[in-house]
């Protein structure tokens, strides 16, 4: 399955429908470079756009995390032709969560440090050792089957492999995060990286971990989405994200 450019070129707000979502993409892309968990000019994120989600927004191949802007962002159809300025792995992994996963309406992978460790360990799970790691519990996927760069058919496994969960970690890649939102994803991702952080880091210590039971672990994960629900927390984050970038980094919106 290949991929077409529907419309690359620069867009204005007033004649794009989807500036919102193009603005809103880009600042998760600067804050991510920021937060240093991103890769180079590899990893992507990506944004359905239409009511099936083959139509989607995702950043061009080559452009660095920390420069992205909202016009230079992709609109690709998952159901067309091969596309020049998409990355292979772009197109071949994003098109497929798009086009077989109801849920994944955005879509963020990286190989961020910690979360990556964790892909690396034989046993990949993610204890509840304190509140960011209860968000996780019995929530998040683990794909043991790793087969390469994501191309052909590695993507399309890898949509098996997520089932219904939020957050794939990617066994010897890295991790994949979905979401109904840009704000839902980016704030998903976020915690995520931090929950490895204070995993990876305690485990350095080689002393005994204090691991929640399943009971308060399940309890707190509830929290968490009852929480976040009731205030609008990952809107919240999102819209400090862009006040923060109004005023360091506008051109993210050009």
């Amino acid at each position: 399955m290949s991929i077409t450019v529907v419309d690359s070129s620069a867009q204005t707000q007033a004649s794009d429908p989807h500036y919102e979502d193009r603005c809103n993409l880009a600042a998760a892309f600067r804050m991510t470079a920021r937060l240093n968990m991103d890769e180079a000019v590899g990893n992507h994120f990506s944004f359905a756009v239409s009511d099936d989600g083959s139509r989607f927004l995702v950043n061009p191949f080559g452009r660095h995390f920390s420069s992205i802007r909202a016009s230079e962002l992709l609109l690709l159809d998952a159901n067309s032709d091969a596309a020049e300025k998409a990355d292979p792995t772009a197109w071949a992994i994003h098109g497929a969560m798009h086009r077989n996963v109801p849920q994944a309406r955005c879509v963020m992978h990286v190989h961020s440090k910690y979360a990556t460790v964790l892909a690396s360990l034989e046993d990949s799970n993610l204890p509840p050792i304190d509140q960011n790691t209860m968000r996780f519990f019995n929530r998040m996927a683990i794909d043991h089957g790793f087969d390469g760069m994501g191309l052909g058919d590695e993507a399309e496994r890898l949509t098996t492999a997520l089932g219904d969960k939020r957050v794939l970690v990617m066994g010897n890649h890295g991790v994949m995060v979905v979401g109904e939102t840009i704000a839902q994803t980016f704030d998903e991702l976020f915690y995520f990286e931090r929950a490895c952080q204070n995993y990876i880091t305690a485990l350095m210590t080689q002393q005994p971990l204090r691991i929640a039971s399943d009971a308060v672990a399940e309890k707190t994960a509830q929290q968490w989405e009852d929480y976040m629900g009731r205030i609008g927390f990952c809107d919240a984050h999102l819209r400090e994200v862009r006040e923060i970038l109004d005023r360091e980094e506008p051109d993210y919106k050009l």
